[in-house]
């Protein structure tokens, strides 16, 4: 038994490290100024980003993922002078709304930032490709949205969301506390 235990510790410590990190997510960015904080502040505060675009006026979007178990996205845009313009958790009914049929896979990245991979799955049969976030609800429940794109043009087809309860038998446990916000 203790064998067994050892061998799994290094993976244990990996989840209860991303589940400590996704529990403070929400405190971290609002903690940033937009006009206040720089560049190096956001890298010290959420880490290397995951995604980084450069914008036509010079400023950066960057993407800053706390999934599987988190259930943010921070967007930050900084200024070519290296402030913060913007930021916000971009993992909410509002910037979902946003996806629309016909757009292309970078746009999506641009407006939700990356998806989990573990979670990107390919329906042959269907030539579809689907993506998936997990976020928080309007009833503060965790959730799953999908978008679900053209395997060969690569274009959103439709997007799909639903509780995470859904998808557990009887609705097993309450997962509400996990969204407190």
């Amino acid at each position: 038994m203790m064998n067994s235990l050892a061998a799994h510790l290094p993976r244990l410590a990996g989840v209860f490290a991303a589940l400590a990190l996704s529990g403070c997510a929400n405190l971290l960015g609002p903690g940033l100024q937009p006009g206040v904080s720089t560049r190096d502040d956001l890298d010290a505060t959420l880490g290397a980003p995951a995604m980084r675009w450069a914008e036509p006026d010079g400023s950066e979007r960057l993407a800053y993922p706390f999934g599987p178990a988190g259930f943010q996205t921070w967007m930050a845009v900084v200024s070519p002078n290296g402030r913060l313009v913007s930021i916000e958790n971009v993992l909410e009914e509002t910037h979902f709304a946003r996806i629309q049929a016909g757009m292309s896979q970078d746009e999506v990245l641009r407006t939700l930032g990356p998806s989990y991979p573990g979670w990107t799955v390919y329906y042959k049969a269907r030539d579809e490709l689907v993506w998936e976030w997990r976020y928080c609800d309007v009833f503060r429940e965790p959730a799953r949205f999908d978008v679900l794109f053209d395997g060969t043009s690569g274009k959103v087809r439709s997007t799909f969301s639903s509780p995470e309860r859904i998808a557990m038998p009887w609705g097993r446990g309450n997962r509400r506390d996990w969204c407190s916000r």
